[in-house]
């Protein structure tokens, strides 16, 4: 080894070269923000679509901003259940993935965006949401109300279907007696649209109160069936396209207001990205997802049109009805139905 380097003096120049390295990075870690992303569902990229996007924004947003700002993922609802995240989210700086059962309490008028049958593939679905007037009005309205602001429309695994343990569903009649899993108060109404009945069951419990028939069926995209193992106490599936399958992202303001100019734009346009990800996945996943319960064990039926034209007409006026009784003002209907084409 060469002498000079080994040195008194080139010992004390190698120590103060590693203790400056070493602040460097103290200091950058110190100036890095870190912001909490809380969301339901396992963390399962393949299995859970709302987990695939929070994993995507989190890469995204740490390349854009190139480590100045950080996501930790809290799956699993860690940081508490719907109405606890969404207090958690309106008063600290932070990210969260909300629901229906999340954000209603606040906005009773995202109801209108599941009213069933509205939309006839992604594409409509999509219009809607990137496009339509509704949303626009629905994200001002929310922030007046809340502080908080709903930054985007999640997919989460496709549109709903219904799965009984009876009898096959083909038609309105066919739900008659049944007993459903809802996980919220709309769904409950839908049910009682078709002569069935609705009880909330929150979604850690819909596997045993199907395998111990506290309920006959439920509603959710192949995605979630799988997810739940469903498929194990559930023997019949129709694919009737019932509602588009969504969650909300929801941004604190301060969270927001705290950013630089090149931040927000970077935490934007990884949003953006994130969601054009996660709807590439779940739509080139739907049919695959299908066969796989066919596979296990499940009687799979596609509606005819006639046959989906009859539910619709079985739960549409009903459901109409049902916002109307919440005391939601009907501009919010009106809007929604002429984005969705169908006023």
């Amino acid at each position: 080894m060469n002498k000079a380097l080994n040195s008194p003096v080139h010992k004390k120049l190698f120590k103060s070269c590693v203790l400056g390295f070493g602040a460097l990075l103290t200091s950058l870690t110190v100036s890095a923000q870190t912001i909490n992303l809380s969301y339901n569902g396992a963390p399962d990229a393949d299995k859970n679509a709302v987990h695939l996007f929070a994993s995507n924004l989190k890469k995204l947003v740490e390349e854009k901003t190139n480590g100045s700002l950080s996501l930790k993922l809290y799956p699993n609802s860690m940081l508490g259940e719907e109405d606890e995240r969404m207090e958690q989210v309106m008063n600290t700086p932070s990210l969260n993935i909300a629901s229906f059962g999340g954000v209603s309490p606040q906005f009773p008028e995202i109801f209108v965006s599941a009213i069933p049958f509205m939309f006839s593939d992604f594409d409509s679905a999509r219009h809607f949401f990137d496009q339509g007037e509704y949303w626009k009005a629905s994200q001002k309205e929310f922030f007046q109300r809340t502080g908080t602001h709903m930054l985007a429309v999640i997919e989460e695994g496709g549109f709903l279907a219904f799965t009984n343990n009876k009898r096959p569903i083909h038609s309105p009649e066919d739900f008659k007696g049944l007993r459903f899993r809802a996980m919220d108060k709309s769904q409950v109404a839908l049910y009682e649209s078709f002569g069935a009945s609705g009880t909330p069951i929150p979604w850690t419990e819909v596997y045993m109160a199907l395998r111990t028939s506290v309920a006959d069926g439920q509603m959710n995209p192949p995605m979630y069936i799988i997810l739940g193992s469903l498929h194990e106490v559930q023997k019949y599936l129709t694919l009737a396209n019932i509602q588009y399958s969504d969650q909300f992202l929801v941004a604190n303001d301060e969270l927001l207001n705290s950013l630089s100019e090149t931040e927000r734009k970077a935490l934007d346009e990884a949003v953006l990205e994130a969601n054009r990800l996660n709807r590439d996945a779940v739509q080139s996943q739907v049919e695959k997802r299908i066969q796989f319960l066919a596979d296990n064990g499940m009687e799979v039926y596609r509606p005819s049109a006639d046959e989906l034209q009859a539910f619709q007409q079985a739960s549409q006026p009903s459901f109409l009805a049902w916002l109307k009784a919440q005391n939601i003002d009907q501009k919010w209907i009106d809007m929604a139905l002429k984005d969705a084409g169908l006023n």
